[in-house]
């Protein structure tokens, strides 16, 4: 059987930390930012975690899941 491959819209999207949760950048800073306060833009900076009801479905779009 051959091997699974990566979706690479999610391996450019999502990384790996060292306890195995998956780590992504947050949306809504790329344009229409006049509206928004700037203590929304300065949250919107830092990456959050992966849902643990959707990291498996995430990991296996990586080719980290064992099923």
């Amino acid at each position: 059987m051959p091997k699974m491959k990566t979706r690479k819209t999610a391996s450019s999207r999502f990384r790996l930390t060292a306890s195995g949760k998956l780590k992504h950048s947050r949306s809504g800073r790329r344009h229409l930012l006049a509206k928004k306060s700037s203590k929304r833009k300065r949250q919107l900076r830092n990456s959050t975690t992966v849902h643990t009801s959707q990291e498996n479905m995430y990991k296996r779009m990586l080719g980290l899941s064992t099923k």
